[in-house]
């Protein structure tokens, strides 16, 4: 496990698009039919981060409480899973009933999407607003695996709630720290 940073994309970065296969219902869904009216929140997770393990109930309960205040969640795995077998499609499924996903969660086989997003690990968190510009590229929170602080969600928790208030969003923005993406 190498803890890696994200690579913190520009803010005002217009989402770039994408159209993948959701591993929930394995229909192609695009951006643009995922967005939120307020915002859309885009993660890239996995099945086997242990730092994505650490924060899976938080994002569940996190997409209860914005997907009804206007901001879409939509989760994507570009992990190789020739290496890394347990991020499979059908495990992600299997991983999305018993982390009670209610957010898509996509796969990622070229990785060109964590390529265009620029995302370098899991989990990493973009929340772009209405018009899909970028506009949080940061941590959910100060809680990792083993350093005793509980999981919250408050960084991202704030970002979202500025989004939905009209608000600028704060632009201190700590990266998010997680293992590296698995390239092939």
């Amino acid at each position: 496990m190498a803890l890696t940073p994200s690579n913190m994309l520009p803010l005002g970065t217009k989402a770039p698009d994408f159209s993948l296969v959701d591993t929930k219902d394995n229909q192609v869904k695009s951006l643009d039919e995922l967005k939120g009216t307020a915002g859309t929140l885009v993660m890239f997770i996995c099945n086997h981060c242990p730092f994505v393990i650490h924060v899976n109930t938080e994002l569940s309960q996190l997409a209860k409480d914005y997907i009804a205040k206007g901001i879409n969640c939509i989760a994507i795995s570009s992990n190789d899973i020739d290496n890394y077998p347990q991020d499979a499609p059908h495990l992600m499924k299997q991983n999305a009933v018993d982390h009670h996903y209610i957010f898509p969660y996509l796969y990622d086989q070229t990785q060109e999407v964590a390529k265009a997003y620029d995302a370098a690990c899991t989990p990493d968190f973009f929340l772009f607003d209405s018009e899909l510009i970028l506009v949080y590229a940061g941590q959910l929170d100060d809680s990792r695996p083993g350093n005793g602080i509980p999981v919250t969600g408050k960084d991202l928790r704030a970002a979202m709630d500025a989004v939905i208030a009209g608000k600028s969003v704060n632009l201190d923005q700590k990266p998010s720290m997680g293992c590296n993406i698995k390239w092939k």
